[in-house]
């Protein structure tokens, strides 16, 4: 599974121990983690919150990123702007009964944490937690387990009504502000991991449209 890590500005100091405690869980158990930024708070490419939402949509719709992890200060603001995107099921997970319940009920596809409000003294411990109950298990095999058919018939009926409200990912980088867009697709190696996993034909012209632009 490829994981995307994206850090919005406020956090950005964080940003190496958020990797550090994902890539400790994810890359042991086979996945592949790239990180999309901010690496830094002095960055050249800062990250909003919403950027963080719009990025997750390019990376979900263009198939680059299998599973995307976010946040902000509260992990409130990434996670509306990621579920605004076509395709995008965002949970809010603070702890690893978050992690496991989202995974087990919900299985999106990106998660968003809080990075400042409640990360204290061993924070880094509490993120591996989480990761680990999200990606150590098999996602989506409901919890109960006896309610897992309904939970399966929900999911899938709450994916047709955001496929019903949602415009096409293209459509979405069309209309929102070019600026915008094109600030939160400016990160160091946004080219580099992108192009050379994105899957999307048509997303994919449009974004090196915009970088070009």
């Amino acid at each position: 599974m490829k994981i995307a890590l994206i850090i919005e500005n406020s956090q950005a100091a964080k940003s190496q121990v958020v990797h550090d405690a994902l890539t400790s869980v994810a890359e042991p158990l086979g996945h592949e983690v790239f990180h999309y930024g901010m690496y830094g708070p002095e960055d050249k490419a800062s990250l909003t919150y919403v950027m963080n939402g719009l990025l997750a949509g390019i990376l979900i719709n263009s198939k680059a990123a299998d599973f995307i992890v976010t946040g902000c200060g509260t992990g409130m603001g990434s996670m509306l702007a990621c579920n605004a995107m076509p395709n995008v099921f965002c949970g809010l997970v603070i702890d690893p009964t978050d992690a496991f319940l989202f995974g087990q009920i919900n299985d999106g596809n990106a998660l968003a944490m809080p990075y400042a409000k409640g990360f204290g003294w061993a924070a880094e411990l509490n993120l591996q937690d989480c990761y680990r109950k999200l990606f150590e298990v098999e996602r989506g095999v409901g919890y109960p387990k006896e309610r897992a058919a309904i939970m399966a018939k929900n999911r899938g009926i709450l994916k047709e009504l955001k496929a019903a409200s949602c415009k096409d990912m293209l459509d979405v980088l069309q209309s929102v502000d070019q600026d915008l867009l094109k600030a939160a697709i400016s990160g160091d190696r946004f080219e580099e991991y992108f192009f050379s996993n994105a899957e999307g034909d048509a997303i994919t012209d449009y974004v090196r449209k915009v970088l070009r632009s």
